[in-house]
């Protein structure tokens, strides 16, 4: 009999909350099959079996807070293990709701998460009628919120960006007044960063907005030859990110850090990119963007936008970083004070495009215009530079070709 244990989590991490066993106790396991995903504050991590065997017994459940080192559970190994009859564990096995006009397959062959279970219940829905999404077609909670809402929204589903900005948590079945659920140890940490970046720094902002019909005429005759050439969808994102590059190369003190008394100026930029997701935010950053051509920015943000989707960030994406991009313009926000990223000294914020009425040269035009917001430290980031930073950001987007150069 071998022990399951938390593995290293990364430096600095010392705990992590269980989102979702993937095994149940009796179930036959192999060499590197993942048994139990843990969420830690940055990163999702999985934990394999490391031999063959039967899961005899989990001890931690999902939602439990553990430390490295711990034991979730057991394997008992061996062929003679092979052959144990598997055990239906009480805490995952669902209850069986009033009979369906549709004969519905067995709820003990449906494999469903703890909180899954649960909301199932309170609902009456019998899990067997659910499609499961997770790993090995688990039923997690999501699904059974969705089997919720499904007989009385006929509308489209969401897309993944308006998923995530819709907790699973906000459907209730109907009649409930109030749900309660544990703080995820990654949502504990958000709530901990942002305090932690309200208290420590001298927190302001400042506003510009942007013309956007020069960029928007840019992309639209390029993309389809980027994508053909480069296999790459080209978006605004990388055009904002190299304009925000050659801004910081020209206000070096808004990528800087500080450190105690010593202020520390760094010489590359880490693009952090905001990622709203189901499990919180996140935000992975593209390594030296300032290095990189507009084209090579759109492939690493489309690669590290699946891995954050996937579940796949590791260590490396998500620590580093020097300054943020946060677009709150996909949710359809028109202004927003992004707060600062802790311990960066400012944050970018885009908003929403939207056609508006603006005089040029003496006429009234419909120009189609987006505002952007610099949230900055004080401490660092005198008010000119903080203005003249959006001035040079504003110039660049405006007119493109000056990135090119």
């Amino acid at each position: 009999m071998s022990s399951i244990k938390v593995p290293p989590l990364g430096e600095s991490i010392v705990e992590a909350t269980i989102s979702r066993w993937l095994k149940n106790e009796g179930d036959r396991v192999v060499a590197g099959d993942t048994l139990v995903e843990l969420e830690t504050d940055k990163i999702t991590v999985e934990v394999p079996a490391l031999e063959a065997g039967v899961l005899t017994k989990r001890l931690k459940g999902e939602g439990d807070v553990v430390n490295v080192g711990d034991e979730l559970g057991e394997i008992t190994a061996g062929a003679g293990a092979a052959e144990a009859p598997a055990v239906a564990p009480a805490a995952v096995a669902a209850p069986v709701a009033p009979a369906a006009p549709a004969a519905p397959a067995p709820v003990a062959d449906v494999k469903v998460s703890p909180a899954a279970a649960r909301l199932a219940t309170e609902a009456g829905i019998n899990p067997a009628n659910v499609a499961g999404t997770g790993r090995g077609g688990v039923v997690s909670k999501p699904d059974v919120v969705a089997a919720i809402a499904a007989p009385a929204n006929t509308a489209p589903a969401a897309s993944p960006v308006a998923a995530a900005a819709a907790p699973a948590a906000a459907v209730a079945p109907s009649g409930t007044r109030e749900t309660r659920e544990k703080m995820t140890t990654r949502r504990k940490r958000i709530a901990e960063n942002l305090l932690l970046s309200q208290h420590q720094t001298a927190h302001l902002t400042t506003f510009n907005e942007i013309d956007m019909t020069a960029i928007t005429g840019l992309r639209e005759r390029l993309k389809e030859r980027v994508e053909k050439e480069q296999g790459v969808k080209l978006s605004y994102m990388p055009f904002f990110v190299k304009a925000a590059c050659l801004a910081l190369e020209a206000y070096p003190a808004v990528n800087a850090q500080i450190d105690g008394d010593t202020i520390v100026y760094k010489h590359y930029v880490n693009m952090g990119i905001a990622v709203a997701s189901d499990a919180g935010l996140v935000v992975p950053n593209v390594k030296d963007a300032d290095t990189k051509s507009i084209v090579q920015i759109g492939k690493d943000i489309a690669a590290v936008a699946k891995r954050a989707r996937d579940g796949k960030l590791s260590m490396d994406d998500l620590t580093g970083g020097s300054f943020t991009i946060t677009n709150g313009g996909v949710f359809g926000s028109l202004l927003s004070t992004p707060i600062i990223n802790y311990p960066q000294v400012a944050i970018l914020g885009l908003h929403k495009t939207q056609d508006r009425p603006v005089a040029i040269s003496g006429k009234v035009e419909i120009r189609p215009m987006m505002y952007v917001a610099l949230s900055y430290d004080h401490r660092m980031i005198d008010g000119q530079q903080a203005v003249l930073f959006l001035v040079r950001f504003k110039e660049l987007m405006e007119d493109p070709a000056a990135m090119l150069l």
